[in-house]
């Protein structure tokens, strides 16, 4: 007599499945969502709740607020090449920092490794970076955003994983035995296997980089050199006027609070925005490259 099973049937565990995967994306998203339709509502009515699902009182002004401001372009380009380059030295460094502790035979491979880890834990906090950074002659250069944190630890040890555990070690031997140098195999062998890991670290640094505002509200004076998140914070800023300016406007505070608060709806939209493009072409290389790099072997 055969017993019938206890669990639940395949197609039961689907369903469950996939509702809790739809709960999950709804819990992720609709934040953005909420934020995308607020920004073309009336603020009043986006807090009586009135923009719950769908916009209310459409309008556009705390866009055509945001791009009439001229700094605008400048700082989208600024972002654009900050991020370009910063992403390039970053996953460079990552790689050659990384390849070589992946090498069991690096010569005192424990102690660099600590040296890294320990950096994870300890720094020396805003005014002595700062000090540094101007000691070294890089305020109001561009690559004081990069050259302080070339290196992610967290990152790094991903990569390093990556190397150790889904780059089999026999196939560098081959390499080596078939006459290639070190560095031939690095990059003819151990760069093409690892373009998972690094989509993902492309990713990391892309997102850093785009968002970062407080490492150019330090070292970079000028408004010329400003990227975009500093830029629209400015643009808030100027948004909150004082009272003396408010009451030459008309509708006083209530027309100025309004405005600020369409413009930072669309401040955070217009910032994610090239972000939210960018990620779905590398995103088939995500989850692969980070369980990679992630999960031992």
């Amino acid at each position: 007599m055969e017993t019938k099973s206890k669990g639940l049937s395949d197609k039961t565990s689907d369903i469950i499945l996939v509702l809790i995967c739809a709960f999950v994306v709804l819990l992720v998203a609709y934040p953005l969502y909420y934020v995308l339709i607020a920004s073309v509502s009336n603020p009043y009515d986006v807090y009586a709740g009135k923009t719950f699902l769908l916009p209310s009182g459409f309008t556009l002004k705390g866009y055509a607020a945001v791009f009439a401001d001229k700094a605008l372009f400048t700082g989208y380009m600024n972002s654009i090449k900050y991020t370009v380059i910063g992403t390039i030295f970053s996953v460079v460094m990552l790689y050659i920092s990384a390849y070589p502790l992946a090498q069991k035979d690096l010569p005192g491979r424990k102690y660099i490794s600590l040296f890294f880890i320990i950096t994870m834990y300890f720094g020396g906090g805003l005014i002595p970076t700062y000090l540094i950074v101007k000691q070294t002659g890089l305020i109001n250069n561009m690559w004081a955003l990069f050259l302080p944190g070339g290196v992610g630890v967290g990152n790094m040890i991903i990569v390093r994983n990556y190397f150790q555990n889904s780059i089999p070690h026999e196939l560098i031997e081959a390499s080596e035995i078939d006459g290639c140098s070190k560095l031939q195999t690095f990059f003819k062998v151990v760069i093409p296997l690892s373009k998972p890991i690094m989509a993902v670290m492309v990713v990391f640094s892309m997102v850093a980089y785009w968002n970062d505002w407080f490492t150019a509200l330090i070292y970079l004076t000028g408004s010329d050199k400003a990227p975009l998140p500093l830029v629209l914070r400015n643009i808030l800023i100027k948004s909150s006027v004082s009272a003396s300016q408010a009451s030459t406007i008309s509708g006083g505070y209530a027309e100025l609070n309004k405005m600020t608060e369409m413009i930072k709806f669309s401040s955070i939209i217009v910032a994610a925005a090239p972000m939210l493009i960018v990620y779905p072409f590398v995103q088939k290389y995500f989850e692969k490259g980070f369980m990679a790099g992630a999960v031992k072997g």
